[in-house]
């Protein structure tokens, strides 16, 4: 029920959903000309103001504000854990290859501090939200794809249950407790990072973090462009999410400072 939820959540922490309902109202407004007026103009402020680069900004510093690396330079972990969400199942599954989004830094990550050393294990996350037997799963596409790129199978270690970040930590921690694992380093996105963190601290685990996938630009506060464009529009619908799920998260119990 909480998948069912949260995806209807979702919908409605975009602000092109904001922008069109208040548009829709708008036209059903049978009195009040200006009450019509000025529901219309709202929407398309709000379409406007999170299109620009300046907002899109301001809302992944809030998000990323809180990402720390903590990883520690010389140190051999026994695993990196690898949260899933850098693949795309859906184009997977149609094009029959691997297809990523924009956040594959997360499995790039993890095969690199494996075959640096770093890390003698890594261990990814990631179950599938599709409930068909034949559904991608994202841990065992990512567990054939690192054997290709020349890990051994038995520096893998995968966990194919988990549908969210709660089930993440929780299904973590009864392997990670199983294996005897106490050097950890957690990888995941950047905004993620603090939700991430968070809820496998609500299940006893604290690992080193490592975030990836930062999306703060280098650009000056002062330079931030004010022109709409569809992908500054993306980024803040993202990034909505992600802060409201830190909510949810939080008065649910599931992660902790």
């Amino acid at each position: 029920m909480f998948l069912i939820l949260s995806k209807v959540l979702d919908l409605f922490l975009a602000p092109l959903t904001w922008a069109l309902l208040l548009l829709l109202v708008s036209g059903l407004v049978r009195r009040g000309p200006r009450l019509s007026r000025g529901l219309a103009v709202a929407g398309l402020l709000v379409l406007y103001l999170f299109s620009t680069e300046a907002v899109s900004t301001l809302l992944t510093y809030a998000a990323e504000s809180g990402a720390q690396d903590t990883s520690v330079p010389g140190v051999t972990y026994d695993a990196v854990i690898v949260l899933g969400g850098g693949l795309d199942p859906s184009a997977t599954e149609r094009s029959g290859h691997i297809e990523f989004n924009a956040a594959s830094e997360r499995v790039l990550k993890g095969f690199e501090l494996v075959r640096e050393g770093r890390a003698s294990h890594v261990f990814i996350s990631g179950g599938s939200l599709d409930p068909r037997p034949q559904a991608v799963v994202e841990a065992d596409v990512l567990s054939r794809l690192l054997q290709e790129w020349g890990v051994p199978s038995e520096r893998i270690v995968t966990e194919g249950r988990s549908r969210n970040t709660r089930e993440n930590a929780l299904e973590s921690e009864r392997i990670i407790r199983e294996r005897g694992w106490k050097r950890l380093l957690l990888v995941t996105s950047a905004a993620h990072m603090p939700r991430a963190a968070g809820c496998f601290a609500a299940v006893g685990l604290r690992p080193d973090t490592l975030p990836v996938d930062a999306r703060m630009p280098a650009t000056r506060p002062g330079r931030l462009s004010w022109v709409p464009r569809a992908s500054s529009l993306s980024q803040s619908t993202d990034v909505l999410r992600e802060l409201a799920g830190r909510i949810v998260y939080r008065l649910r119990g599931w992660t902790t400072p």
